[in-house]
């Protein structure tokens, strides 16, 4: 008598920011697809505790914050203690303070900018891809910005965060090829989300009469491309940022 078959492994797929917003929509379709998903952000919330009971064996959250990289650090080995591997890393927390003047930015205002957008996603992503390259690869899919490829007022240094993250991807993707790990990111432009909320109803207006289709995106847009993204479709798709922007850029 022959012996069944293991099980196959189910991959785990990282999401940081995964308790509201963008970050939420991911982690809901990674569950429904059968992915098991660990997420951080610096508070839980109604969401966080209603995945949690639903799929306590699956959802994995850890309070930790994007500034403190000894923080993504220890979240990545809760990660790794608890399911023994990474498949996935999704950069999608940031945080987009309101509009600046930068000639007028203090010091620590610019240096804290860098940390939280910057270093902290290097950071996580330096961790797990460390993991995937110790079990035959995987993919690492950040969500960049459209204030990386276009001036706009009052973000400049959340538009060298963006920036330095697309050219990061460019870079890893020829590193990190040879590991079997594929690298990307989604460009967003205008969409509904926690870092849109303050957007008034005249900048709202002014941007979806820029916008070729004359409107903004819905977050399951984006969703839609992170999620072809990362499918076995994009499977020869690598060092790519690929803008999903209504056309406002062209």
């Amino acid at each position: 008598m022959t012996g069944s078959a293991p099980a196959p492994v189910r991959p785990v797929a990282v999401v940081s920011g995964g308790s509201r917003g963008l970050g939420a929509v991911l982690v809901e379709r990674l569950l429904s697809d059968g992915w098991r998903v660990a997420t951080f952000s610096r508070t839980g919330g109604e969401f966080v505790d209603r995945t949690a009971a639903a799929a306590p064996d699956a959802f994995l959250w850890e309070q930790a914050d994007l500034a403190d990289p000894a923080a993504l650090r220890r979240f990545t080995g809760s990660v790794l203690r608890r399911y023994g591997r990474v498949d996935l890393l999704v950069n999608n927390a940031a945080v987009l303070p309101g509009p600046e003047l930068f000639l007028t930015t203090s010091p620590d205002r610019i240096a804290a900018g860098i940390t939280t957008n910057l270093t902290g996603p290097l950071v996580l992503t330096q961790a797990c891809a460390r993991a995937m390259s110790r079990t035959g690869g995987g993919q690492i899919v950040t969500i960049s910005s459209i204030n990386a490829l276009r001036g706009f007022r009052g973000v400049a240094v959340y538009a060298a965060a963006k920036a330095g993250l697309d050219g990061v991807t460019r870079a890893l993707a020829r590193e990190l090829g040879p590991l079997g790990i594929r690298v990307n990111s989604v460009v967003p432009g205008f969409f509904d989300s926690d870092l849109t909320t303050d957007v008034t109803d005249t900048d709202r207006a002014r941007i979806e009469r820029r916008t070729p289709l004359g409107r903004v995106a819905t977050v399951h847009e984006i969703a839609d491309a992170v999620s072809f993204v990362v499918s076995p479709q994009a499977s020869f798709i690598t060092g790519q940022s690929i803008v999903i922007d209504g056309g406002i850029t062209c």
